[in-house]
């Protein structure tokens, strides 16, 4: 699977920096991407000793973009019984 890969596919070479962790362009969602890959061997070290990594996804509009793991809002999952 490409999001686990060690090396950067060719396709993350073109991405934008989002500021909230969304699509800049359409503001898609990140379950929404077609592709993902996660730069896990590559942490930033924090100053609290935490970890953070890109992540990097392609949108269905085709725009590339990658944000920090630590800026995603947790998945609210409803129910299913409501």
């Amino acid at each position: 699977m490409e999001a686990f890969a060690r090396v950067a596919p060719e396709w993350t070479k073109t991405a934008t920096h989002a500021l909230s962790f969304n699509c800049p362009r359409c503001h898609g969602d990140s379950r929404q991407a077609k592709k993902v890959w996660l730069n896990r061997y590559s942490p930033v070290m924090m100053e609290d000793y935490t970890r953070k990594w890109q992540e990097f996804y392609m949108c269905e509009c085709d725009q590339v973009w990658w944000a920090w793991n630590c800026d995603r809002t947790p998945l609210v999952v409803k129910d299913e019984q409501e």
